[in-house]
């Protein structure tokens, strides 16, 4: 015998969210759909390390200080930590408007505009803000249906409206925004220094070992000065160059951020001179002093997601075939009532339902008596005659 059991299955948030991101650990990480460049700088970040503390440490911690290696450590394991905040966090994506929400927003926007004549161009659907007695327009979403906050902007990559939106890194694989720009920050400065310390450890590295330049330019392969005997290798040359290159990048990109920190300024408004173009606007989130600037970019309060993307959106039931074998009545079960008992009692051993005859039944009462046996009030009943006397 098979019984039917319903089954409910949690839906989080997560699952249902638009957009073009991937989420992974049941929606704690967020991430781009394009994740093969922030491979690649993970690929970059970890070899470089690996090759300067499996050769030039050892060698520097001997013959210089072994702080040289501890330092080295912190500053990776500072990079790779933010790197990793900055990929597997929520920039600070707005939700998209609901159905209803959508619906009552294009009603107003009507209201305001009026009816369109066919043929010509709409309006554009722009609300004015007031921040610091300067007006900031705020811009209609077409695909998220919602009007934009101040400094946010639409991603197209990842096709969500992202809060105080700054720029999409494909390097750590998220956009950056609101609520991962100071991680970001701090991952691009700790790289540089890294950067630097891993390339002049290397210089260092190859000036103790060598003691004419030529034998660099030697183990290059370039042969300059065949008589010179070299003992680098070609992972050290290798090394070297890594770094070299990414330095003049790596830095140059922490400067210009810290330049737009200061002036408390994103990507995205530089890009479009938002503050600085032809109406010369003044920009009304700075407040005129580096300091206050640097606070409130870097240690300002983190605001909480709004996604709630591990919330349960709804319950999905399933139902699904589940066995049951039927259970022999017992002696020893409790009874409910009287009648309950005698039909227990009435049952068979082999559990199949007892014939009729065995199974008592409430006795009729006077309406439900055949007319013969009806009895007439103050009279006594008749007790029942066994076979035997009926005969006689």
């Amino acid at each position: 015998m098979s019984v039917m059991v319903a089954r409910k299955k949690v839906v989080r948030k997560w699952e249902k969210l638009p957009g073009r991101n991937t989420f992974c650990c049941d929606g704690r990480i967020m991430m781009a759909r394009q994740k093969g460049i922030f491979y690649l700088t993970l690929f970059l970040i970890l070899g470089t390390c690996a090759l300067f503390f499996a050769f030039e440490c050892r060698y520097l911690a001997v013959q210089l200080s072994p702080a040289i290696p501890v330092f080295a450590a912190v500053l990776f394991l500072f990079a790779m930590a933010t790197l990793l905040r900055t990929s597997f966090s929520d920039p600070g994506v707005i939700p998209r408007a609901l159905p209803d929400e959508a619906a009552f927003i294009e009603m107003e926007i009507e209201a305001t505009n009026g009816t369109v004549p066919q043929g010509q161009r709409p309006p554009p659907r722009i609300k004015n803000f007031q921040i610091n007695n300067q007006i900031v327009k705020l811009k209609y979403c077409y695909t998220c249906k919602i009007f934009r906050p101040p400094r946010a902007s639409h991603c197209s990559i990842c096709d969500n409206c992202v809060e105080r939106f700054d720029h999409h890194c494909p390097w750590v694989g998220n956009c950056v925004g609101k609520r991962n720009y100071r991680y970001f920050y701090l991952f691009i400065l700790s790289l540089s220094l890294l950067t630097i310390y891993i390339f002049t450890f290397n210089i260092v590295y190859v000036a103790l070992k060598e003691e004419k330049l030529g034998c660099f330019w030697d183990t290059a392969g370039l042969g300059l000065f065949p008589g010179s005997s070299s003992s680098l290798t070609p992972l050290t040359v290798l090394e070297v160059l890594i770094c070299f290159f990414t330095l003049w990048s790596v830095v140059g990109l922490t400067g210009f951020h810290t330049f737009l920190v200061a002036l408390n300024q994103t990507t995205n408004e530089d890009i479009k001179g938002s503050w600085t173009g032809k109406n010369r606007v003044q920009n009304p989130y700075s407040h005129g002093n580096i300091v206050k600037n640097c606070c409130e970019v870097l240690c300002g309060p983190l605001p909480p997601s709004v996604l709630d993307r591990r919330g349960i959106l709804q319950q999905e039931e399933s139902s699904a075939p589940e066995e049951s074998c039927p259970r022999a009545p017992s002696a020893l079960e409790p009874s409910g009532g009287q009648g309950q008992g005698q039909e227990s009692r009435a049952q068979q051993k082999d559990g199949s339902p007892p014939h009729p005859s065995a199974v008592p039944t409430p006795p009729l009462s006077n309406a439900e008596m055949p007319e013969e046996k009806q009895q007439t009030p103050g009279e006594l009943p008749v007790p029942p005659q066994d076979a035997g006397q009926a005969e006689h």
